[in-house]
């Protein structure tokens, strides 16, 4: 998996729970990616080519969220125990001064992190992201509950193999306005129906979701000193835009920019626009 071409080469890496798998191109400032349920490192294949050519190193891991390729069956999959291992990840790589790039699901665990282990990172992008009590967000929330239940994601993701069904609102449908190439949702689907190891991952991660994880982070949103920037898509279909709002108001140094043409998934519907986002931030943001 993985476009590696987009990405730059892979690599693997070994942390205390199992081995992620990531892509590294770009030199300068390190941006990491975190990435939502279901979907892996190519959401953000037309945002690092724009950011690693802005003069930052672009660093974009597989979490496992259902749609890695190397099973974690020791790890800690509960939304903490991945916002862990995301601080591992960038202590094992000893990145400083990092921004974190978040969506959908990934928002919830970078939420998690910058207020649990905010030591490395320097600034923060939230583009439409779980929050508060709408973790996950229906009717999301609903399909994961049914997912806890062994045996029951394969036949579950069996119809995503047809593109009209990926076009549901189950499917892609609530999260993307535009059709995605067949060779991407491949991607995103084919290691869940595929490998019992992921599956069981997606279960384990399913099993754990529970909004008061955010709400928890949200509490501890008065001791984050960091630049945040929060981007929306007035379009939304699932997080609305009072969620932005709040996150502003409650967030000291956070800032809000809006969009239109486009779904939660934003590096998938509007990547340009959100990469051009990004390098102004960072660049307004930039260490002395």
């Amino acid at each position: 998996m993985g476009i590696s071409s987009a990405l730059g080469p892979a690599h693997e890496i070994a942390l205390s729970s199992g081995r992620i798998r990531y892509h590294d191109t770009g030199a300068g400032s390190p941006v990491v990616f975190v990435h939502g349920l279901l979907v892996n490192a190519d959401i953000w294949r037309d945002v690092v080519p724009g950011l690693a050519a802005a003069g930052h190193r672009c660093l974009t891991p597989d979490w496992p969220l259902g749609s890695h390729t190397i099973p974690m069956p020791d790890a800690d999959l509960s939304p903490t125990g991945i916002a862990d291992l995301i601080a591992e990840f960038l202590d094992a790589l000893d990145l400083t001064d990092v921004t974190i790039v978040a969506n959908d699901t990934g928002g919830a665990l970078t939420q998690i992190l910058m207020t649990r282990r905010p030591e490395r990172i320097g600034r923060v992008v939230l583009a439409a992201v779980d929050c508060y009590d709408v973790f996950p967000p229906q009717p999301f929330a609903s399909l994961l509950k049914v997912a806890r239940i062994p045996g029951v994601i394969r036949p579950l993701l069996a119809p995503m193999r047809f593109g009209f069904m990926q076009r549901l609102p189950l499917g892609f449908g609530m999260v993307t306005k535009h059709a995605l190439p067949r060779e991407i949702a491949q991607s995103y689907l084919g290691p869940a129906r595929s490998n019992a190891a992921i599956r069981d991952d997606l279960r384990r991660f399913a099993t754990g979701v529970d909004n008061r994880c955010t709400i928890a982070a949200a509490e501890r949103f008065s001791t984050v000193d960091v630049p945040v920037l929060v981007v929306w898509s007035t379009e939304d279909k699932l997080f609305p835009m009072a969620l932005a709002q709040r996150l502003v108001a409650d967030l000291p140094k956070a800032s809000l920019r809006t969009l239109d043409n486009s779904y939660t998934f934003i590096p998938e519907d509007r990547p340009e626009l959100l990469t051009e986002l990004i390098v102004e931030f960072t660049r307004l943001h930039a260490a002395p």
